[in-house]
Order: structure tokens, then C-alpha cells, then sequence
């Protein structure tokens, strides 16, 4: 893989860094051309974060991380994006928490599947982990929804009980909590139709998400669910962070 022009010093840096992941994985062939608008537009509302966790984004990342940590079925669902930006820290997080990810994209040919996979495989073997790496075939379907969006892993994403969708789409969200399941979504945008589905919304950047998740794990932090969680208020904590940036 090419190096990144930029200095670490950069106060850009990070930003850089993940644009250039994605610029990488185009070429490789592993994203569809619409992956860069969708950065770009989640990047903007990073911007009116702050680019930091909030304290309600890590508030959310605990109850996400106590529901993966008490499933019977957790699994993680990897969209092209989530895999070119952070496929070192979601197969580290599948690690701790022994539970299968399964790849599962729109824009599905087979030369997608096979770049994303050799790309998580290697990572694998370099890092040492022992994940099992779903959706090479889709042989079920989530109720409610047409065309490719329903397809997934009977073994994966239909069975699961507790899965972790980052990047998601509304409309997959609102079927996958229509079947029973619990679904944790990572979305900068809290206005998104995702964000307002999901039973747990963490509003932050997808890396900093999965850097803080593999950390308190690897503490030992004792996770406990709390019992009166409301996504709403994580939301409307997002909103009220948003308007003191906004307002001069």
C-alpha cells in the first residue's frame, strides 16, 4: 500500500488518513464510486462534532458493547467502507468478542467480494486472529425488503440476536429491528433515518468507535446494560453538541 503524503503533524491528519484508505481500496476494487460521496458527507458532520467522542457517543458505545458482550448470536455486518477504512479494528474487535463478521454490500459482484475478502484475509494472517469472515454466499433473505438489501448469511446476519451495522441503511435498520433484533449502528449523522431506527445509535467516527470498543474490552471494564437507555436522548445529546458549534 502506498504511504500518505501528509505528516502525522498535520492537524488533518486523521481526515487525510481515511481519505486516502478509501482512495486505496478503489483502486484494489473493493468500493462502488458512490463509497466516496458517503464519506465525504458522514467527514461533514464529524466537522460539527468537533471531530472527538462526545460524552453521549461513549455513553453508547458502553450499552452497544454490554448488548455484543451478553448475545447468544453477535455478529458484526461489513459494508465496503467499513472494511477499507477499519478492517484492522473490526477483526480485533470480532476477536475479542468471538463472534463471526459478515460482508455484506449492495453493489455486490464478485470481484467486490473477492478484493474485500482477500483484504480482511490478509489482514488475518498478518494480525494472527481466528475470525470467521462470512458472505461469500447469501442463502437468506431479511423479511420486508426487495432486491439486493435483503440478501445475507443464513449462519451470519438472520440468525444473529445482537448485530453491529456501522454505515447502515435506514431501511435494512428498520427491517432488522421489524425481525427482533437488537441493532447497534455507528452514524455521524444523527438526523439520519438509521440513527433514529437503531435500538442503539453511537454518533461518532467510525475508528474512534472501534478504537474505544477494543480498549475497554482489552480493560476488563465490567459492561452492564442499562436498563433505562433511551437512543433518544443519545440523539438529542448529538443535537445540542451540534448547536453550540453552530451557534456563534
Amino acid at each position: 500500500m502506498s504511504k500518505i503524503a501528509a505528516d502525522p503533524s498535520h492537524p488533518r491528519y486523521q481526515s487525510l488518513l481515511m481519505r486516502h484508505r478509501l482512495e486505496e481500496a478503489r483502486k484494489k476494487g473493493m468500493l462502488a464510486g458512490s463509497a466516496l460521496i458517503a464519506h465525504g458527507r458522514g467527514e461533514a458532520f464529524d466537522y460539527l462534532l468537533g471531530e472527538q467522542t462526545i460524552s453521549s457517543a461513549l455513553i453508547a458505545t458502553r450499552q452497544a458493547l454490554a448488548h455484543l458482550s451478553s448475545a447468544k448470536h453477535p455478529v458484526i455486518s461489513l459494508n465496503g467502507n467499513v472494511v477499507a477504512l477499519a478492517g484492522e479494528e473490526v477483526l480485533q474487535l470480532a476477536y475479542h468478542l468471538k463472534c463471526p463478521v459478515e460482508i455484506n454490500i449492495f453493489y455486490r459482484t464478485p470481484e467486490r467480494m473477492e478484493a474485500l475478502f482477500n483484504h480482511l484475509n490478509e489482514i488475518k494472517q498478518q494480525m494472527g486472529l481466528d475470525v470467521e469472515i462470512l458472505g461469500a454466499e447469501s442463502n437468506a433473505r431479511i423479511p420486508g425488503l426487495e432486491g439486493p438489501r435483503a440478501n445475507c448469511c443464513k449462519q451470519g446476519i438472520f440468525e444473529s440476536d445482537v448485530i453491529l451495522v456501522p454505515l447502515e441503511d435506514g431501511d435494512r435498520c428498520e427491517a432488522l429491528v421489524a425481525m427482533g433484533k437488537t441493532v447497534l449502528v455507528i452514524d455521524l449523522n444523527p438526523f439520519s433515518r438509521t440513527a433514529r431506527m437503531a435500538s442503539v445509535t453511537i454518533v461518532d467516527e467510525l475508528t474512534r468507535v472501534l478504537t474505544n470498543m477494543n480498549e475497554i474490552l482489552s480493560s476488563g471494564e465490567n459492561l452492564q446494560l442499562t436498563t433505562n437507555f433511551q437512543n433518544e436522548q443519545i440523539l438529542q445529546a448529538a443535537f445540542d453538541h451540534i448547536g453550540t458549534v453552530l451557534t456563534p
